[in-house]
């Protein structure tokens, strides 16, 4: 007869368990229980801050002051539009003179380049208007205040267009000075009464003048 290898109870099978030792041992309340996993220790990341304050207030300086280049650079054309398109309404053949007018592209030429021709490239008049057979340089310059001396336009003492004439806008005026008269001492101020209309240059219509001294009120108001 076949026993139980456990108890040696009676067993169908030679080398089984009975009945209730197969029982016993398949229905054992013990319950493998997995352990969990150990969390890894966590690590301390380091973490470096970047002071941008540095860079960002250099890029604002940057915006500012190339901002302040477009804006008055803006003025200075405007002004220049307006007294070329006087000249021409006054009866002046007028030509666009300048570095950028006279040798297109020459301006990235010449940078860094610092000796005489360069700098009377530069400094080249903005206009050249004609009439009765008179030419003359035209430099053409906006100041908010009404205001112009030597210095603005010769630091240096070495301005190359003696004769040029300087067209002075304000917000108020269009005011003429020759060049000559700038080494002379004189100079256009808030209550000088050198007018263009009173150039012996230019004979001209008064009310021609006070019809764009009228249009530049109303372009610089606000400058």
């Amino acid at each position: 007869m076949a026993e139980c290898i456990t108890c040696g109870g009676y067993t169908k099978f030679n080398g089984g368990l009975c009945y209730k030792c197969y029982k016993k041992e398949n229905n054992s309340e013990d319950v493998a229980v997995a352990e969990k996993p150990k969390a890894k220790p966590k690590t301390k990341t380091s973490t470096t801050k970047v002071d941008n304050t540095k860079d960002s207030a250099a890029e604002k300086t940057i915006d500012v002051a190339t901002n302040n280049f477009n804006y008055n650079l803006t003025k200075g054309r405007i002004a220049e539009t307006l007294i070329e398109r006087l000249f021409v309404d006054l009866g002046f053949q007028v030509f666009q003179y300048g570095m950028e007018n006279t040798i297109p592209g020459i301006k990235d030429l010449l940078r860094g380049v610092k000796d005489d021709v360069a700098m009377n490239i530069r400094r080249m008049p903005d206009l050249v208007v004609f009439k009765d057979n008179q030419a003359h340089f035209i430099e053409v310059k906006f100041r908010a205040n009404g205001c112009f001396k030597l210095s603005d336009i010769d630091k240096n003492g070495d301005y190359p267009y003696q004769n040029a004439l300087i067209v002075l806008m304000s917000k108020k005026h269009i005011k003429c000075i020759s060049f000559e008269e700038l080494q002379e001492g004189k100079e256009i101020t808030e209550t000088s009464r050198n007018y263009l209309g009173n150039r012996k240059e230019f004979d001209t219509d008064k009310d021609k003048i006070i019809e764009y001294c009228n249009y530049a009120v109303k372009f610089f108001q606000h400058v």
